[in-house]
C-alpha cells in the first residue's frame, strides 16, 4: 500500500503531511514546490461544502485537487478530507481528479462499509475520520477495511482553536487495535492526527502511536521557510 514517502527522520516514524487550507492560494504552486523541495510528498487537501462544517467555510473543490496533481505529478500522495454532506455521492469526482485516498467522516456517512467498497473499487485507497467527541467504537468494526483512521484534535471548521489532549485515549485505544489487526495477519491502517500540531506537540503525538501528522500553520507559515520549520518539527522528536 502506498503511504506516502518517509520526510528523512531517521530515529522517529512520525512523518508530517501539510494542509494545503493553510497555504496563499494565490502562491499554491509555490508553496507545493518549496514542500517537495523540502522532501514532502504526501498532501493534505481539506474540502469543505459550506455546509456540514460548523462555520460554513467552503474551500475548493475537485477542480483545484486537479490543479495540485498536475503540479505535483504522479510521484505525489494526495489525500481529500471530506467534510461534506454527500460524500457517498461525490467521492468519485475527487478520485478522478487525481487524489489517492479519499477521507470521510463517520458523522456524515450512512453506509460507510459501502463507501470504501466504491472507493476501493475505483482503485483508491479509503480512510474514516471522527470529530474530538466522537467515540472510536463508531469506527472500530470499519478497520480491517481501512487505509487510515484519522482522529480530529480539534473541531472541524472552527478557527483559531487549539490541540485537544483529550484525545489520547482513542488514538492509543486505535494504536492497539491497528497493531493487533497487523499481529494477525489483517491489514495495518495508517493512524492519522490533524488539529493544532506544531513543534511543541510533535514528540507527544509520536508517542501515542500516531503514524503521521497533518501540520497546517506550524508548517506553513511567514516565521521560517516549510524546510525550516520542517525542521524544528524533526528537532522536538530527536532526529
Amino acid at each position: 500500500m502506498r503511504t506516502g514517502a518517509s520526510t528523512g527522520q531517521p530515529g522517529n516514524n512520525l512523518e508530517v503531511t501539510p494542509s494545503i487550507l493553510t497555504a496563499d492560494f494565490c502562491e499554491l504552486g509555490k508553496t507545493l514546490d518549496e514542500a517537495s523541495a523540502a522532501g514532502i510528498n504526501w498532501f493534505h487537501m481539506d474540502v469543505m461544502d459550506g455546509n456540514w462544517v460548523v462555520n460554513k467555510t467552503i474551500t475548493f473543490g475537485p477542480a483545484l485537487i486537479r490543479s495540485v496533481r498536475d503540479r505535483l505529478g504522479p510521484e505525489a500522495f494526495i489525500d481529500c478530507h471530506l467534510m461534506i454532506n454527500n460524500a457517498e455521492e461525490s467521492w468519485q469526482q475527487y478520485v478522478d481528479a487525481g487524489a489517492d485516498m479519499v477521507i470521510a467522516h463517520i458523522e456524515a456517512v450512512d453506509d460507510f462499509p459501502k463507501l470504501i467498497q466504491d472507493i476501493h473499487s475505483a482503485g483508491a485507497q479509503a480512510g474514516c475520520v471522527m470529530n474530538p467527541d466522537t467515540p472510536a467504537e463508531l469506527v472500530m468494526p470499519l478497520l480491517p477495511n481501512l487505509d487510515l483512521v484519522l482522529v480530529m484534535s480539534v473541531v472541524p471548521g472552527k478557527g483559531g482553536q487549539s490541540f485537544m489532549p483529550g484525545v489520547e485515549g482513542k488514538v492509543r485505544s486505535f494504536r492497539a487495535a491497528i497493531d493487533s489487526q497487523e499481529e494477525s495477519g489483517g491489514k495495518s491502517p495508517i493512524l492519522m492526527i490533524d488539529g493544532g500540531i506544531k513543534d511543541h506537540n510533535a514528540a507527544t503525538v509520536s508517542e501515542w502511536g500516531i503514524d503521521i501528522a497533518v501540520v497546517g500553520s506550524g508548517l506553513i507559515n511567514d516565521k521560517g521557510t516549510i524546510a525550516q520549520n520542517l525542521q524544528s518539527i524533526h528537532s522536538a522528536l530527536g532526529n
